[in-house]
């Protein structure tokens, strides 16, 4: 399977996303407003924002899949690390503003007792992103797409989001009336952590990073190529969700260039079965004895 189909079924995750955040941020947002919940409030603002960064995942994925052409040589397969990267702006602004808004109301001493309404609404929401969460992260890993496993994440982080404000909400059922709003305040502090680590992977990406253990396992790899010399260096970057690896390797200057080829080929057959990178450029250099 291509990359262009696996993206096309990344999509599904995409879609998914959205209709679960659309349902269920109405749903809480109305029930917050009649059951008198700061911290259910909170979780249904958090979703209204996970729609559009779901949105912006979904946009993401599908320019990924235009073809290269005269500008962009490699193709758009970043536009979904890009669009990871709008997810995490959008979430750490809703985060900020929710600490914000909850330490605010406490300040104020505006605190109400919420409807054990809210609660259920809050427990069963979680159990709806937990299905969602598992259903895209699985998806993801198939298809190896990053902006797809941010957007997992984000479904985690709101299972485990709505599973705090049930317990804040029973807390404050039983008299411990400031756990409602702890636990909207809790909710704030969890999205902005999300946010971060996915703004944090997506610039690694961006920036050309790449896993140092892995390409010490490569090179290893390579190594044990029983015609290659030295690997003189190995370099990596993500693009989207494929991996460049850029190898120089330093091989018996007598070969020809059939002999040289077949090398490249093993090498290239090395990094699809064990590591499962189909894109290398690899450049040979003739091994010299002051090299040894």
């Amino acid at each position: 399977m291509d990359h262009s189909e696996n993206l096309k079924k990344g999509e599904k995750g995409a879609w998914i996303s959205i209709i679960a955040y659309i349902f269920l941020s109405f749903i809480k947002l109305y029930i917050a407003a009649i059951g008198s919940s700061d911290a259910l409030r909170a979780d249904g603002l958090n979703n209204t924002t996970d729609v559009i960064a779901s949105i912006a995942v979904l946009i993401g994925l599908k320019i990924s899949r235009k073809p290269p052409d005269e500008v962009h040589r490699y193709g758009h397969y970043r536009a979904e690390t890009i669009a990871s990267l709008f997810a995490a702006f959008i979430m750490m602004f809703i985060g900020v503003q929710v600490i914000y808004d909850t330490f605010k109301k406490v300040f104020n001493q505006e605190v109400i007792q919420p409807d054990m309404l809210t609660a259920w609404t809050a427990l069963g929401a979680a159990c709806i992103m937990l299905f969602v969460y598992r259903y895209n992260s699985n998806l993801a890993k198939k298809v190896e797409s990053s902006s797809l496993n941010a957007a997992a994440k984000d479904n985690l982080s709101d299972a485990l989001v709505s599973i705090g404000v049930f317990i804040g909400i029973i807390g404050a059922q039983s008299g411990i009336s400031w756990l409602d709003p702890l636990a909207g305040m809790l909710v704030g502090l969890i999205i902005c952590k999300t946010a971060w680590d996915i703004f944090k992977d997506s610039t690694i990406t961006l920036t050309d990073g790449f896993d140092e253990e892995q390409l010490q396992r490569i090179q290893r790899s390579i190594s044990k190529d029983a015609e290659v010399k030295e690997v003189l260096d190995v370099k990596g970057r993500v693009h989207g969700n494929q991996a460049l690896i850029e190898i120089t390797i330093l091989v018996d200057p007598t070969l020809n260039v059939e002999e040289s080829h077949k090398i490249t080929e093993r090498i290239e057959y090395y990094l699809d079965k064990k590591h499962d990178i189909t894109h290398a450029h690899i450049h040979i250099e003739p091994y010299t004895e002051k090299q040894g």
